[in-house]
């Protein structure tokens, strides 16, 4: 393996773990999200480390979810319901507490395009 290859898969695997770590986190901090986080951290793996991909794929939680990414980019409606009321949920809270109305504005007005394209984004087959 050359050396470019060898850095180039530890920069992979240094996002995916980056990634799933941000994910993580995402399940217990409003306003951070998991999904993204964990997709990312999937397409990063496959890159760097067949096995942490393996792992990804495997999991209970996740893994149904970057199959179904993988297969044909869809997301669940329950998913898609729970990250858009996050979204909401963290707009209301970040125009409770901002400092200044732009800066909730900001965050609201990036949430609401990313809201709108996951509805956008097909759901799986039923079955």
């Amino acid at each position: 393996m050359s050396p470019i290859h060898h850095a180039r898969r530890w920069l992979w695997l240094l996002l995916a773990y980056a990634a799933l770590g941000l994910g993580i986190l995402g399940v217990f901090l409003p306003g951070l999200p998991t999904t993204p986080f964990v997709l990312l951290a999937a397409f990063a793996a496959a890159r760097g480390s067949k096995r942490l991909h393996a792992r990804l794929l495997a999991h209970r939680t996740f893994g149904p979810m970057i199959r179904e990414w993988q297969a044909s980019g869809a997301v669940n409606r329950r998913a898609k319901y729970w990250a858009i009321g996050m979204m909401a949920a963290s707009s209301v809270i970040m125009f409770a507490t901002a400092p200044k109305a732009w800066m909730a504005a900001t965050g609201t007005a990036i949430m609401a395009v990313v809201g709108l394209w996951l509805w956008l984004r097909p759901e799986p087959p039923a079955g």
